[in-house]
């Protein structure tokens, strides 16, 4: 599969409808088998596995899940985006978290992807 702009956008869109859907082997098949997750509060690389039980985990305390796309843009060899995810906390609370992506896509699939978060801001999902 060529890695056009326009396969990498409608990856993009299938990995956020998969993650608002709680569909977990949907997620999964957006990524490469030996794709890389880094945050940039602890900067470690996670695996697919270890990163699908924490969206697992995600899916479970934060329902109403919404993705807000401030800015999706095609780069070369991936994609940028600005977003601020939404939800409802198992308290009935409104939740708000700004976040930015920066994916490598190779082959079709998310190869490695680099997400720029508060964790006190998602700390509260914990509580």
């Amino acid at each position: 599969m060529a890695d056009t702009e326009s396969a990498i956008l409608a990856l993009a869109e299938r990995f956020v409808a998969a993650i608002e859907s709680g569909d977990i082997e949907a997620v999964k098949g957006c990524y490469a088998g030996d794709a890389r997750i880094w945050h940039n509060f602890d900067e470690v690389d996670q695996t697919v596995e270890e990163n699908l039980k924490v969206l697992g985990w995600m899916t479970r305390v934060l329902g109403e899940r919404k993705y807000n796309i401030l800015r999706r843009v095609a780069i070369p060899g991936g994609f940028v985006q600005q977003h601020v995810l939404t939800g409802k906390r198992k308290t009935g609370e409104a939740f708000a978290m700004p976040a930015c992506l920066v994916v490598q896509v190779k082959d079709g699939r998310i190869s490695r992807l680099e997400e720029y978060l508060d964790p006190a801001q998602a700390s509260v999902l914990q509580s």
